[in-house]
């Protein structure tokens, strides 16, 4: 999935310089609105940082696939959820300094529960929150996840108006 490769450049004065970089294949992240007006969000253990986190749905496209079918699995199979409707939002580069990563940003609504679908080795918590609990969460360290306090800004956006959904998919 990964790959660490080492480039040299030339820099704009001339020199140069070697580069380290990861390659990333990218991934999607779901800011999933249920009908009750609260958003989907899971616990997760997190290995690298020995922790359980919280965060938004997320996962990574598998190469070849279409951005919106990774997003339409992924929900599905960590919390159970399908989506009628899907507004793909944007795009955010979380790791510039080292990493090509993507992750693309896509709002659901229209929410019913199927079932979940975990991958082997997959273990979280589904859990339902309004957006000041969220917000309340990222203010007070809860939520430190940089994919979803991204995502809960184009949430808070969206649902207060400001920013047009864009047309469904």
């Amino acid at each position: 999935m990964l790959c660490v490769k080492r480039d040299t450049v030339r820099l704009p004065d001339g020199q140069q310089a070697t580069r380290e970089f990861v390659t990333h294949p990218g991934a999607v992240v779901m800011i999933a609105q249920l009908p009750n007006g609260k958003l989907l969000f899971e616990r997760q253990f997190r290995y690298p940082l020995d922790r359980v986190f919280l965060e938004l749905p997320a996962g990574k496209i598998h190469p070849g696939e279409d951005i919106l079918l990774t997003a339409r699995r992924e929900l599905q199979e960590e919390t159970g959820y399908v989506a009628e409707r899907w507004h793909h939002l944007g795009v955010i580069h979380p790791c510039i300094g080292y990493s090509d990563e993507r992750i693309e940003i896509f709002f659901a609504r229209g929410l019913s529960h199927v079932g979940h679908g975990l991958d082997d080795g997959e273990f979280l918590e589904v859990h339902e929150l309004d957006l000041a609990q969220a917000l309340d969460a990222v203010r007070d360290g809860r939520l430190t996840d940089g994919k979803s306090v991204a995502g809960l800004l184009w949430a808070e956006r969206v649902l207060d108006g400001r920013w047009p959904l864009p047309a469904a998919s």
